[in-house]
């Protein structure tokens, strides 16, 4: 029984190799012998394959290079305005942070100074606002004329003024906590993209900022664009976005804005992206690829781009008419976008261009 079930197997696998054999030996008769228009048989016509040559406006592609930007119009750089030492920080680079919140405390002989006047006019603005009843109640029993009345009101006038003033002073260096210490606060919520501030920093008027703060629910993202390529690049252009961060993903967006000045140091100008950032997937300082589509005024005949045939440094396409006959076109090429070629002469609009098994017709056709 054995020895029957494995002579049938035989049998099968030889009929299988000799199957398989027997179609690679046809497909390399092909490639040797290439039908000429004399010797295409129906069979071979179903694996011929044709499409319209087309006629429309040529597209062109550029691709730029560039990088993710905070929005400046939403970003804040706190710098200090004194001398001073930082006591503490409460916060680190990244971190999301909302207006008002404590970051940092620092201490200053300056602000000691400007404290010790706050509680000065503090009490000059008591004083005078006693002085102004005691007037009042000496006005209503004629002890005291009008014109007496009047000064102790300006008088108070003029406390109430230089308090706030001072206050005003004091709120821009920060919160007051007393003996010298000022608490700096969040001036707008967003994240921590720069910090330059430690526990201990000596900091002065003329330092670079201590942190920066950036509203990341929208960033910039700025394109180089090269001299050669201006003429391409244009305001309200659409752009497709793309970066190694996310593989596979395509972002959308416009050019917002093209510079009119060269950077003097990269040599080129800067076109500008205005991105929506809910998710934050952009960083600052990520790179990304920006590819920009034209569609030019210049109409040529297209067609896919693999029916082709380059040969002797000229091309040629393989046409096919309503009764089945073949024929070789030189054709003139003009460009190329993506998978589409533009043809300038050679090809008419309408024309069938065999797309698949054209090298073999080819060939044969040569033969004759």
């Amino acid at each position: 029984m054995k020895n029957i079930i494995n002579k049938t197997t035989l049998i099968f696998v030889a009929i299988f190799l000799f199957s398989c054999s027997e179609n690679v030996s046809k497909q390399k008769a092909a490639q040797q012998n290439p039908p000429t228009q004399e010797t295409i048989t129906p069979s071979f016509l179903k694996d011929v394959q044709t499409t319209k040559a087309k006629l429309g406006n040529r597209e062109e592609e550029l691709i730029l290079t560039g990088k993710v930007e905070f929005d400046p119009d939403k970003t804040i750089h706190y710098a200090p305005l004194i001398n001073g030492v930082v006591d503490r920080v409460f916060f680190s680079l990244g971190d999301k942070v909302e207006k008002g919140q404590a970051l940092l405390e620092l201490r200053s002989t300056e602000l000691s100074t400007l404290q010790s006047e706050y509680v000065s006019m503090e009490t000059g603005e008591k004083i005078a606002q006693r002085h102004l009843m005691a007037a009042q109640a000496m006005y209503e029993d004629k002890m005291l004329s009008e014109r007496e009345l009047i000064e102790a009101q300006g008088k108070l006038r003029q406390a109430q003024a230089a308090l706030k003033k001072i206050k005003t002073d004091m709120a821009v260096f920060g919160a007051n906590k007393g003996n010298g210490s000022f608490s700096i606060k969040a001036p707008m919520t967003g994240h921590v993209v720069y910090k330059k501030v430690s526990a201990g920093t000596t900091i002065s008027a003329d330092s670079e900022p201590l942190f920066v703060i950036s509203d990341l629910g929208t960033v910039w993202i700025s394109a180089n664009v090269y001299a050669s390529s201006l003429l391409f690049v244009r305001e309200g252009m659409d752009a497709e976005i793309t970066t190694l961060s996310y593989p596979g993903e395509t972002f959308y967006g416009k050019i917002n804005s093209l510079s009119q000045v060269f950077d003097p140091e990269e040599k080129v100008l800067k076109a500008r992206i205005i991105m929506k950032n809910t998710e934050l997937r952009f960083k600052p300082e990520m790179f990304v690829a920006i590819k920009l589509k034209n569609e030019t005024k210049e109409r040529f005949v297209s067609i896919p781009s693999d029916a082709l045939i380059f040969d002797k440094n000229r091309y040629f396409v393989v046409t096919m008419d309503s009764s089945k006959k073949f024929m070789i076109k030189e054709v003139v090429l003009e460009g190329r976008h993506e998978k589409t070629s533009y043809l300038s002469k050679g090809l008419s609009e309408g024309e069938d261009v065999v797309i698949k098994n054209q090298l073999l017709v080819y060939s044969g056709l040569n033969k004759n």
